[in-house]
């Protein structure tokens, strides 16, 4: 926002797009592949080496799309990136609409919003971890990571009945961590249920999955805001979608048992 109005929104694209440029520094200077990396110790590389050897053949996306465990993950990512992407394009705009928040006073709503949603993407990944640590199949804990974030979503609902503007931007916070700890946990199940060589395959037809659903959602919104003049559908639509999602995905795959590739 201070780039925004203090230059023009062109420069805020500009700037913030040339900081990557910052991390690329860092990363050729201090990236090495593990045999190359001078503070890689030999047991070090010894543990990384030590995964089974694995077939490196092609595998035809036909052998992929007729899984129905790629088909869980892929409506999983469907149903629930949208969501995520509503926050990043609409969040904004519904701030100002229900609460008056300008351009110049954005930035802590959103500095908290995603900072939790950092909480959350890590307290995800560390909660099916534990739960893997306590002796839980990876099934169970798997999915009682994902349904615990999936709860954490459903007070959303709430955000455009709020009266007052932190209020719902702490339901708002909840949901997109729960979001991140879901996300990071669904996108295990790919590797959960396929083969090294077939994961990169299974993450892009869900990714594109995800992105097909981002693209109807955004648009979607702006005709439902349209015809009813208010948020509280898409809050609604976005406070359901994840035990929609766990509940397909349960069904299509209840064991995340590997798939034939």
């Amino acid at each position: 926002p201070f780039i925004a109005l203090t230059w023009s929104w062109q420069a805020a694209f500009l700037i913030t797009g040339a900081i990557g440029f910052i991390w690329l520094i860092f990363w050729l200077w201090l990236y090495n592949s593990p045999e190359k990396h001078k503070t890689v110790t030999a047991a070090e590389l010894a543990y990384i080496r030590s995964d089974a050897a694995e077939a490196t053949t092609r595998i035809p996306w036909t052998s992929i799309i007729n899984k129905r465990q790629a088909w869980a993950f892929a409506i999983g990512k469907f149903l629930t990136d949208p969501v995520w992407w509503f926050y990043l394009y609409w969040l904004g705009k519904f701030l100002n609409e229900k609460h008056g928040v300008t351009l110049s006073k954005i930035g802590p709503p959103l500095i908290v919003i995603y900072v939790i949603a950092d909480i959350g993407s890590i307290g995800g990944g560390w909660l099916s971890s534990r739960f893997i640590k306590n002796g839980w199949t990876v099934n169970k804990a798997r999915k009682i990571a994902m349904l615990i974030c999936a709860l954490c979503v459903v007070p959303v609902v709430f955000a455009p009945l709020v009266s007052g503007m932190w209020t719902a931007v702490g339901l708002i916070s909840l949901a997109a961590a729960g979001h991140q700890g879901w996300s990071a946990n669904i996108f295990t199940t790919a590797s959960d249920m396929f083969p090294k060589r077939a994961v990169g395959s299974v993450v892009g037809f869900g990714g594109m999955a995800g992105s097909i659903g981002g693209m109807l959602v955004a648009t979607g919104t702006g005709f439902l805001l349209q015809l009813t003049g208010s948020y509280n559908i898409v809050f609604v639509i976005c406070g359901a979608a994840y035990l929609v999602a766990l509940a397909i995905i349960h069904a299509l795959a209840p064991r995340l048992e590997q798939a034939d590739v």
